[in-house]
């Protein structure tokens, strides 16, 4: 006899993996150019900048938090790292100081929330206006372009390996790392504690604190990260660069099934969310839809995985 009871369970297990190929399936339909190679390879590489920053997102909201300042993160380390090509430090280097720097203003977030105390929402506003307004200063609100050329300056955007985009090798790396310490380690099973329940992770001998303080310092440099391959896949570094990033790694994040309030949630679910994301964009993108409309679509997104969250 069949139990219909699994087979709903599952559904909702799965309910982003069967939305992605529902969504994958019906564009393919729509539009024959959605399903060419290249534009394959082209949302392939586009997601990876969202995929990186939703990884951190990812830690962060299993421990309850939340960061708006990724994208003025992003465009900071990558204003500093062209600036400093610019200057005529060698591309590795600056690219390490880059990466530091990202890290840096993930902490200052860290500290911020654990230290100062503030909410993690209000934290990290004043981090993303403060950041962002860093970022204006240090290029006077001019791009920063002609960065020469170099292997890793040219190959981190736009190159590939086997035939597939650099940027997705490096997110496929990524994922098997998320997905490892989130599910695998004890670093891993500390965040979900702490978003689930912080009074009793404390009680348990978990220091929350540190808990907080280190994802927030790994959003900082997945970021980061992120703003270095869409430099490297612009060919320059703009004042405005990561303007909304922040929303669309959120609906990634909670269309993947992780709880906004903390404690549960997958990272393949994040990776999930990520390619219906990408989707969404490519295929609006191709159709011609108005970029007003995409803006609206991705609020829905979201609504709609925060109320069926608040179902389960």
């Amino acid at each position: 006899m069949v139990n219909f009871r699994k087979i709903m369970k599952k559904m909702e297990d799965y309910g982003a993996q069967i939305a992605l190929i529902v969504l994958v399936l019906v564009v393919c339909i729509i539009s024959p150019e959605f399903r060419t190679v290249n534009n394959i390879f082209s949302l392939l590489r586009q997601s990876a900048v969202n995929g990186l920053i939703a990884f951190g997102m990812t830690c962060v909201i299993l421990t309850g938090g939340i960061d708006l300042s990724v994208g003025s993160t992003l465009c900071l380390s990558a204003l500093m790292w062209a600036g400093m090509i610019k200057g005529g430090i060698p591309v590795p280097v600056a690219m390490g100081f880059a990466l530091l720097i990202g890290l840096f203003l993930g902490m200052l977030n860290g500290l911020m929330i654990v230290k100062g105390r503030l909410q993690p929402f209000i934290a990290t506003l004043v981090s993303m206006t403060a950041y962002r307004g860093i970022s204006l200063i240090f290029s006077s609100g001019r791009p920063i372009s002609n960065l020469g050329s170099s292997v890793l300056l040219d190959e981190l955007g736009r190159g590939s390996l086997l035939h597939i985009p650099v940027p997705v090798w490096i997110l496929v790396v990524l994922f098997a790392v998320f997905f490892f310490v989130l599910q695998k380690t004890v670093l891993g099973r500390k965040i979900y504690a702490v978003g689930s329940n912080s009074k009793a992770a404390a009680l348990a001998g978990i220091n929350t604190g540190t808990i907080r303080f280190l994802v927030y310092s790994i959003s900082g440099i997945t970021a980061s990260l992120a703003g270095l391959i869409l430099v490297s896949r612009l060919g320059s570094a703009q004042p405005t660069m990561g303007s909304g990033y922040e929303l669309d790694a959120i609906a990634s994040v909670a269309l993947g099934g992780t709880s906004m309030s903390g404690g549960r949630g997958k990272i393949l679910g994040t990776i999930t969310g990520v390619l219906i994301i990408a989707t969404l964009n490519n295929s609006m993108n191709i159709l011609g839809i108005s970029s007003y409309y995409q803006q609206v679509t991705k609020a829905v997104v979201i609504l709609l995985a925060v109320l069926s969250d608040r179902k389960r």
